[in-house]
């Protein structure tokens, strides 16, 4: 079935992609009061007192995807005595224009975050407030919850605070060319050339996230490297998806942020406030990454370890490279889902089994995830003073409610992502390829072609095959408006 009907295949994926949305009880659109007020939002000047520091002037950049317009976050480094580094992390002051249920707050509250489909973005916030007035945008003046950090030399935490500020973006940089030039790839990007400092200062941070990323998996924080695949549009016709993986500047930003959601949750907790936090528990699957480490000649201890799994998955990059993208999928999969729970004062968190941390609080989104937004309302009263904003029981409702949003606007990233799939294959039922198991559960068997990768069902001849096993697939059947795309394990 092709869901073309004449139409371009961006067209018909923006309109499965709201379809969708809706079958998922998430919201596409704005209420008529949620445009309503902002009118008002633009024409609020928000408040600004002798306690906000005036950080305008320091070497501020955003680096984010090459076509990303809404910016949470600013980085800046300052070389300090003794091989210690002081890390600023700005974060974009959202709650001072989107106030505790308003009706702009009811929706973002509703979907709890962005929804960014490969057709169509639904976000999180209207974009007149998270692509301008929330933005950290390039060479405007902006409120910030400021994370600060010192890192020692050998990627220890020597000290933390939490503060506002006003802030400046010197220069919007994208990923690709970043990495690109720090891994000698290709030339300094020109927005880095054109501020004096900022190239030194970007090297500078590229050192510090490294130390916090080895400190990590000397603690057991596993090392994964998965394949994204993001459609090619040719004049709004799909034409090839393209691998995404990661680099060098995505690797900055990532190590940063974890390490400011860390002094985020350590914070409420030492001020004694209440939090959110994400935590993703025991792997539910332990036995299936025991065999498939078994099969490579790895023996893992038989009750979940999160440096050994760390020792395995390090190991088995340096033996086969070219496939460790399919292993770290194997494990991902197996590991499970993270979720959002509430951590009271005096509780003991459960902790982030993948990143190795007991104090994870998502905070440095709050443009795109509600709970990033709860927790900078939560920050800002420990800051001030204040009464808490969220009373025990609308915090544990939140965030159960927070867990089942997220997982169905993922659903809805993922069937979009599978119905441009099912455009590019339509046309290649009956041809082989090579795949690698996802998946297997009750209600099906999953495989993802090698290339182009795709996943899909296994609807024949699947007996007996697990998790990380490769094997010879034949397309059989695509269903674009679904997403489906189903596969035969040939003999």
């Amino acid at each position: 079935m092709s869901a073309t009907n004449n139409k371009s295949h961006r067209s018909s994926l923006q309109q499965i992609a709201r379809q969708a949305m809706l079958e998922r009880g998430l919201l596409p659109d704005f209420s008529s009061e949620a445009i309503a007020e902002l009118k008002g939002i633009r024409e609020t000047v928000p408040s600004v007192d002798e306690s906000m520091r005036d950080l305008k002037q320091l070497l501020w950049c955003s680096i984010d995807n090459d076509d990303s317009t809404d910016l949470d976050q600013l980085t800046v480094a300052i070389e300090m005595p003794e091989g210690a580094t002081k890390i600023l992390i700005a974060i974009a002051d959202v709650d001072a224009f989107v106030k505790q249920s308003s009706a702009i707050d009811n929706h973002a509250s509703h979907n709890t975050t962005s929804v960014y489909t490969v057709a169509v973005i639904f976000p999180m916030l209207p974009e007149q407030l998270s692509t301008d007035i929330t933005s950290l945008n390039f060479g405007e003046d902006r409120l910030a919850i400021i994370v600060e950090l010192v890192v020692a030399d050998d990627g220890s935490l020597q000290s933390s605070d939490i503060y506002q500020a006003i802030v400046c973006n010197h220069a919007k940089l994208a990923y690709n060319s970043v990495a690109d030039w720090l891994e000698g790839n290709g030339p300094m990007p020109e927005a880095v050339s054109a501020v004096a400092g900022l190239a030194e200062n970007l090297m500078l941070q590229n050192r510090v996230a490294q130390r916090l990323k080895l400190l990590r998996h000397m603690h057991g924080a596993l090392d994964f490297e998965t394949i994204e695949a993001k459609p090619i549009f040719v004049n709004d016709e799909i034409k090839d998806l393209a691998e995404e993986k990661r680099n060098s500047a995505k690797d900055i930003i990532e190590d940063l942020m974890i390490a400011a959601n860390g002094v985020t949750a350590r914070y409420l907790a030492a001020k004694r406030f209440p939090s959110i936090r994400r935590v993703v528990r025991t792997p539910k699957r332990w036995d299936r990454i025991v065999e498939l480490a078994r099969e490579r000649g790895f023996i893992l201890p038989r009750d979940p370890d999160s440096k050994a799994l760390n020792d395995f998955l390090a190991l088995a990059k340096a033996v086969d490279p070219s496939r460790f993208p399919d292993l770290s999928l194997s494990v991902i999969k197996l590991l499970g889902f993270g979720e959002y729970v509430v951590e009271l004062p005096g509780d003991s968190s459960a902790g982030h089994f993948g990143l190795a941390v007991k104090d994870y609080a998502h905070s440095t989104a709050p443009n795109r995830r509600y709970p990033d937004l709860i927790t900078q309302r939560l920050l800002k009263a420990a800051i001030s003073g204040g009464p808490i904003p969220y009373d025990t029981d609308e915090l544990v409702a939140l965030a159960k409610h927070c867990t089942e949003a997220e997982n169905a606007a993922k659903k809805v990233e993922r069937q979009i992502e599978k119905s441009a799939a099912a455009l590019l294959l339509e046309s290649r039922i009956g041809e082989t390829f090579d795949a690698i198991v996802t998946g297997v559960a009750d209600k099906g068997t999953w495989v993802r072609l090698l290339h182009p990768p795709v996943e899909g069902r296994l609807s024949a001849n699947f007996t007996g095959v697990d998790v990380g096993q490769r094997l010879r697939v034949q397309l059989i059947y695509t269903d674009v408006e679904r997403g489906y795309i189903d596969f035969k394990k040939m003999p």
